[in-house]
């Protein structure tokens, strides 16, 4: 008996396998900002390598969309345009918006844009409608769904989300009824120009908030000597046309792309069309934005 452990309400040695059991609690990525001020974009978890985390990290895609929301925010009195979550602790749902192109029948009106970020971002484009109601020919009259290569098969990992709305901005001021989202818009700008740029600047006024105005429409009347001359070879100085028109598809003018193909120092190919390199995709953007 002597070799019997006397019980003790001191005795508190445990097995050496023994493995306190607990929950760990996750706590959901949140980024808490306000983004119409200057408060630092910041995330509620902690570093992978602190004691305290106890929770996971934000995805590679959370954080890039976390800068690039920062980036614009910082960028807005300059680009004019500007994207925020819906809810603080989704980054995967924006609202986007932009002020319309000046001489359009559009200029004055503030546009919105719902976005939401596919599971494959960036290497698939964000999914982008309008919310404000537009007569336009790439955009649906009735769902405001939008027919953009940029946001397609168009789309590269360089873009961001500010490069769509400033595509986006830049639709505005070269519709192509040519591939139209709305049939019926395109065949009246293609039959009766004025006529669009007529119904289209009501539009803006009743549902984007733009001011009432006379507006000249001569730009719109000669559509087809424009059309003539975006079809001119010569403007192309040697670089393939599917090549240059890629960036067209995405808004840009052909001379604009031209300059930048030259700024950046593009092979011209010996006018053969071929792939560029993401880091050419990525300059050419920049400088077509105006940010080289």
């Amino acid at each position: 008996l002597s070799c019997i452990l006397p019980c003790s309400t001191n005795t508190t040695r445990q097995h050496i396998l023994y493995r306190p059991r607990f929950k760990v609690q996750r706590q959901r990525n949140t980024y808490q900002a306000s983004y119409f001020t200057n408060a630092p974009l910041r995330s509620t978890r902690t570093s992978p390598t602190d004691p305290r985390n106890t929770g996971t990290m934000a995805s590679p895609k959370e954080r890039r969309i976390g800068k690039e929301l920062m980036d614009i925010r910082a960028d807005k009195d300059n680009s004019g345009v500007f994207a925020y979550p819906i809810d603080e602790s989704n980054l995967l749902h924006l609202k986007g918006s932009f002020p319309a192109p000046p001489d359009t029948p559009y200029a004055g009106g503030q546009y919105e844009v719902d976005i939401k970020i596919p599971d494959n971002y960036p290497f698939k484009s964000p999914i982008i409608k309008f919310d404000t109601k537009i007569w336009h020919p790439n955009v649906s009259s009735q769902t405001g769904a939008i027919c953009l290569d940029t946001l397609g098969s168009g789309w590269s990992p360089v873009q961001t989300i500010k490069t769509a709305l400033l595509s986006l901005r830049m639709l505005l001021e070269f519709p192509n009824p040519k591939d139209p989202q709305d049939a019926e818009v395109a065949k009246m700008m293609i039959e009766n120009p004025e006529g669009f740029a007529k119904k289209a600047h009501e539009w803006a006024v009743k549902h984007a908030g733009a001011p009432p105005r006379d507006f000249d429409t001569t730009k719109w009347k000669k559509e087809s000597s424009a059309e003539a001359k975006a079809n001119d070879e010569s403007r192309y100085m040697g670089y393939n046309k599917e090549l240059v028109d890629r960036f067209v598809n995405m808004g840009f003018e052909v001379d604009a792309v031209v300059d930048a193909f030259v700024f950046v120092g593009i092979d011209r190919n010996n006018g053969a069309d071929y792939e560029l390199e993401e880091a050419y995709m990525g300059d050419i953007t920049a400088r077509l934005l105006g940010e080289q």
